[in-house]
């Protein structure tokens, strides 16, 4: 069943690079009070990912930022060294946290995994935003298959 609108986001531990190597990220707390536009996508350093997805949120940070929005976070079932190198590729800097969700906890759980088989590239995340309010998914924008209509940050703004 994919989560809805309405919905408590799942309690599960994704994983981010840090200074000192990949660390923790708990979503049960990590979500707690705050405001976040969250995109998955199906693999980081993957074209349309590096040249629309990430890139849009990366560019208009400020605008969420100014709209209340605590935390972009972007999450791909890759693990936390692919992110980590993929966010240093893309600039992301402190605008955008990426997180890897390496056993696809986080995407079962929601409902929203992507069978890549056919491309080598096994069990992903479909390519969607959200944004959650203290836990709650507020808002749902989920592509249709190889489509990038509207999960991007534009649309996200729009919903604000």
């Amino acid at each position: 069943m994919t989560i809805q609108v309405g919905d408590k986001v799942p309690d599960v531990k994704l994983t981010t690079m840090t200074e000192k190597g990949p660390g923790p990220v708990q979503t049960s707390e990590f979500f707690k009070g705050k405001t976040v536009a969250v995109f998955a996508l199906p693999g980081a350093f993957t074209p349309t990912c590096s040249a629309k997805h990430l890139p849009g949120f990366v560019e208009k940070a400020a605008e969420f930022k100014a709209k209340g929005v605590d935390a972009i976070l972007c999450l791909s079932v890759n693990d936390a060294f692919v992110m980590g190198a993929w966010g240093k590729a893309q600039n992301a800097g402190d605008k955008v946290m990426l997180v890897a969700d390496g056993n696809g906890d986080f995407t079962k759980a929601v409902g929203l995994e992507m069978d890549g088989r056919a491309f080598g590239m096994g069990m992903r995340s479909q390519r969607y935003s959200m944004l959650v309010k203290d836990g709650v998914v507020s808002q749902l924008n989920v592509e249709k298959p190889g489509a990038f209509e509207v999960s991007d940050a534009g649309t996200m703004l729009k919903q604000l």
